[in-house]
């Protein structure tokens, strides 16, 4: 499944839209990642354990997306859009959001 933030494919034809398809990935906080990424930005360097979060809720987000598709019959997601939000009441939890459009092209 080929996925891409533009909105066409170089080369290739969309033959058929199937409308819109969405992901989504919602991660609890961690009280023990939140400490240590407090005390690496304490000390300077990269929050690892954040990083690895969007990248996990990212990919999940887009998975579910490719799967929405694919049960469309796609064989592409075009235009696609990744959003990142804190939710909850208080903001203890981040949503990954995918979006795009379902096509089949040639």
């Amino acid at each position: 499944m080929l996925v891409t933030t533009t909105n066409n494919v170089e080369g290739r034809q969309v033959v058929e839209y199937h409308g819109l398809v969405t992901g989504q990935a919602i991660y609890g906080a961690n009280v023990f990642r939140d400490l240590f990424a407090g005390i690496r930005d304490f000390v300077g360097g990269r929050a690892g354990a954040y990083e690895k979060v969007l990248r996990d809720g990212r990919d999940n987000a887009v998975a579910d997306m490719v799967e929405e598709a694919r049960q469309l019959g796609a064989n592409a997601v075009i235009g696609v859009d990744l959003d990142y939000e804190t939710v909850g009441k208080d903001g203890s939890m981040l949503m990954v959001s995918a979006s795009g459009t379902a096509v089949r092209i040639e």
